[in-house]
């Protein structure tokens, strides 16, 4: 395993794979909600340069769907030739700014709004998918084989646009990761049954994304430790997977997280549940659905700094890959201790939202902690471009 070594700075250069990141503080993928029609806008390069300039290692452009059943919805990008132009210019600014960048690749799957994307999507097994509104039926094998070829393609297309690394989307219960959720994947052939079996298409992404973009970026993966649900992924199943994908030799990190967006979309934030403002930002059924169906979906958990630190503990005893800490991380303090245990890298979304400006502030020890304060407000923002309400009010 990894010896944690307690001089290790936050600001001196890390190696990531093929990539040597300025420091260890990383911006964790936030779907930005400036992609209307999945169009790459000023807005979206602006979000991304922001964080750039504002001291960070490296920003992850969330989300990028592999085909357009994949999307969450209408408004995601999909990383096809046609936007590896728009994404140059992405990427360009952002290197100007002395940072890299990351493209969070994956297909939703029982995630996907089917309505609004206007194509069906897929399933590890057939079952009803409250995004789709309706069923979402179990992937054919050959349904699989054009979703390993897409995964390929997005990563050929994210080198082409300049991106230094890839994330592959093994979160969330999106398509990946539901394959790994005893809860959601009850298939009797080689990809259901066994901790193996389920773990073997998402393997199977990652193999031939790595042959097909080599050495030439880093490829980490933003892993599931827990569904967060009863009966779904859990760290005895997840520990050995995660020491399976580090066997492969195909990952530069793992990026720790957990939850389901399909079941319980609150165990990955934490904090305040913000029900009226996402109500409001809904059409009128889809907000009376909000209303009945929303307490369900988003259960109240207490908010607690580095709330995911206790699981990740797991997986930095069992593994020696580098790996990345996250989850609501926003003390200067918090870093440095994730770094004297051994972690590699610390991921900030919410706290980067409320001040881009934060890790600069760290490294001039200007201040010892963001000033997010965890309310959540910003999540329903993710329709009209993702933002800190407190920080909007103030400029």
């Amino acid at each position: 395993m990894n010896v944690p070594d307690t001089r290790r700075s936050i600001w001196e250069p890390a190696r990531l794979g093929p990539l040597t990141l300025r420091n260890r503080i990383m911006k964790a993928a936030t779907f930005e909600g400036v992609m209307p029609r999945g169009r790459v806008t000023n807005q979206l390069i602006d979000f991304h340069t922001e964080v750039a300039r504002g001291g960070a290692a490296l920003t992850t452009v969330a989300y990028c769907a592999v085909s357009p059943g994949g999307r969450v919805h209408a408004n995601t990008l999909v990383l096809d030739k046609n936007h590896v132009t728009d994404l140059r210019r992405l990427t360009d600014a952002v290197h100007a700014e002395g940072a890299l960048v990351a493209a969070q690749i994956g297909h939703a799957g029982l995630v996907a709004n089917t309505l609004s994307n206007r194509a069906k999507s897929l399933a590890p097994s057939t079952r009803f998918s409250p995004p789709a509104m309706g069923l979402v039926k179990s992937a054919t094998r050959e349904q699989l084989d054009d979703v390993t070829r897409d995964f390929e393609d997005a990563a050929r297309n994210a080198v082409d646009a300049g991106f230094d690394a890839i994330e592959v989307h093994l979160g969330h219960n999106y398509l990946l990761s539901s394959f790994m959720s005893p809860n959601l994947n009850k298939r009797k052939d080689a990809y259901g049954g066994s901790l193996e079996r389920r773990a073997a298409f998402p393997r199977r992404v990652i193999d031939r994304m790595r042959h097909t973009v080599g050495d030439s970026v880093a490829i980490t993966a933003k892993f599931n430790m827990t569904d967060g649900v009863p009966k779904g992924l859990w760290l005895d199943d997840s520990l050995q997977i995660a020491q399976i994908l580090e066997a492969d030799g195909n990952l530069d990190a793992l990026q720790l997280t957990g939850g389901s967006s399909l079941l319980n979309g609150m165990y990955f934030f934490r904090g305040e549940v913000p029900m009226a403002e996402f109500v409001a930002s809904q059409p009128k059924l889809m907000g009376y659905a909000m209303k009945v169906y929303g307490p369900r979906l988003f259960p109240t958990y207490p908010f607690e700094e580095a709330f995911f630190l206790p699981m990740a503990r797991q997986f930095r005893e069992a593994l020696s890959m580098p790996l990345i800490l996250l989850g609501g991380i926003n003390r200067l303090d918090t870093i440095e201790n994730a770094l004297a245990e051994g972690f590699d890298f610390v991921a900030m979304a919410r706290a980067l939202l409320r001040d881009p400006d934060l890790v600069n502030k760290f490294r001039d020890y200007h201040v010892p902690e963001g000033l997010c304060i965890h309310c959540n407000k910003c999540m329903p923002t993710i329709y009209t471009g993702t933002r800190c309400v407190i920080r909007d009010a103030l400029h």
